[in-house]
């Protein structure tokens, strides 16, 4: 039997690492992509995983990261992240457009660079990491609840335009996860990014992970649209539980 390929973005950590390891876990060849060559390098090492120079927001990176991938059966959409946490009124237009091109733009690049060799499995299959910040939104996240609302609208699309191919569409929505998710929002101040988390149980990396592994691991007929998951004690993006 021919071994299942796998392709993970932003997989030097977080999410994307421990989709990563679990798809390996599964017995699929993964490629991992990210900017983060060190960390890639050695999570490969650890997994037996190809490891690529990859920066999403780069249509040349993407391009050059496609050429080296085979007929692929599973494509994580999983770079991306937020920055910032200002109001309207304090607008930085950088922060935002870092943001469009990470989360919005880089998948569909990836997207559109890897869909013949999704077509050429016979049985592809996306899986977009969005957020319940694509399906709420709250004080001072416009800029990345407007980046997961567009995930939600491009793979709603994906399900329409590829209707009838062998490609299957899922978009993943956690809640809150403990990763470097926050540390990176707030520009390394470790105190407001734990704070994010204190007092309640969040969901980790791996949670989310097996949620993504067993709709990948689904049979060909069956399409898990959308999974929204979330810790116990958290309700809505701002309705949270802490003890």
């Amino acid at each position: 039997m021919t071994r299942k390929t796998a392709v993970v973005t932003g997989a030097s950590s977080g999410i994307g690492a421990a989709v990563a390891r679990q798809l390996a876990d599964a017995g699929f060849q993964v490629f991992i992509g990210a900017r983060r060559r060190e960390r890639l390098r050695a999570l490969a090492d650890e997994i037996g995983a190809v490891a690529l120079p990859l920066d999403v927001s780069d249509a040349a990176s993407v391009a050059a990261f496609a050429a080296r991938v085979p007929a692929l059966n599973v494509l994580v959409n999983n770079a991306g992240g937020a920055l910032g946490l200002e109001p309207l009124a304090e607008l930085d237009e950088a922060k935002w457009l870092a943001m469009y091109q990470s989360n919005v733009l880089g998948l569909a690049r990836m997207s559109k660079a890897l869909l013949p060799q999704l077509r050429a499995s016979g049985a592809g299959h996306v899986v977009n990491i969005g957020s319940v910040a694509g399906l709420e939104t709250y004080v001072g996240g416009a800029g990345y609840t407007a980046c997961k609302h567009a995930v939600r609208a491009i793979s709603e699309t994906m399900r329409l335009e590829w209707l009838g191919e062998p490609i299957r569409v899922t978009e993943v929505d956690p809640g809150l996860v403990e990763t470097e998710f926050s540390l990176v929002r707030f520009a390394g101040d470790a105190g407001r990014a734990a704070a994010v988390y204190a007092g309640l149980q969040p969901l980790t990396a791996d949670d989310v992970a097996d949620a993504i592994v067993w709709a990948a691991t689904r049979p060909a007929h069956v399409n898990i649209d959308q999974i929204v998951l979330k810790p116990t004690a958290q309700a809505r993006v701002d309705k949270i539980h802490r003890l």
